[in-house]
């Protein structure tokens, strides 16, 4: 009898248990109790932006390049008047600044004539808008709003699974994982928590095992197929 790759794949993952997930959180928000966005904004909108202008870059790069555009264009208005051609010299040290630039220019205008000008509170509302996917929804969403979402960036879907923190193969599957095991209670943070973690200690390369906070709860688990 043939299986799937998700039927063969599930019973490896060993996972934490719920006392076990609150012993991580715990640990996390002790070493950082009010953990923050490295994104450098002004504003619901500049939020916004820089979300998408750091797709496949980091997140450093995209507050240099902003640092200047915000002083002058911190508004869909103040975007749009600037145009595509200015837009894309502010933001040239960038990858992908052409694609971006135009996705920031068609962005805004659709803000203010479907949106008063104002960034939407809803995933559907914003996800309507050019250059935005579920991830930079639930980025705004959480950032912006304090709402409980998860946005799963490469370093939550490589670590969580290996941690023990969630099941699944694509964004959307670990998304749903976190967000039905984690607790409401280290919901609103714990999107930052996971990728700093991801970024400064559980790296790819090199992960930093034998300093780590969590790594006597860690789970270890290997790296599932990808469908």
């Amino acid at each position: 009898m043939s299986h799937d790759k998700k039927s063969t794949q599930v019973p490896q993952m060993n996972l934490l248990t719920k006392e076990e997930i609150c012993i991580v959180f715990d640990r996390f928000k002790k070493q950082n109790p009010e953990p923050k966005s490295e994104l450098i904004w002004k504003n619901a909108y500049t939020l916004l932006v820089s979300v998408v202008l750091s797709a496949q870059t980091t997140d450093k790069s995209v507050n240099k390049a902003t640092e200047i555009l915000y002083q002058t264009a911190d508004t869909p208005e103040k975007i749009i008047k600037l145009g595509q051609e200015k837009l894309e010299t502010c933001i040239k040290s960038i990858g992908l600044y052409h694609t971006k630039a135009a996705h920031v220019i068609a962005l805004s205008k659709m803000l203010l004539s479907d949106f008063g000008g104002k960034v939407p509170d809803t995933r559907e509302e914003l996800m309507q808008l050019p250059g935005v996917g579920r991830k930079t929804a639930n980025v705004v969403l959480n950032v912006v709003f304090h709402k409980p979402t998860m946005p799963v960036d490469t370093h939550l879907m490589r670590i969580c699974p290996k941690i023990g923190l969630a099941e699944g193969t694509t964004p959307v599957e670990v998304e749903e994982s976190l967000v039905s095991r984690i607790p409401p209670q280290y919901m609103q943070n714990a999107h930052h928590w996971l990728i700093l973690h991801g970024r400064y200690v559980c790296t790819a390369r090199n992960p930093l095992c034998t300093t780590c906070l969590i790594n006597d709860i860690c789970k270890h688990n290997e790296k599932p197929e990808e469908k």
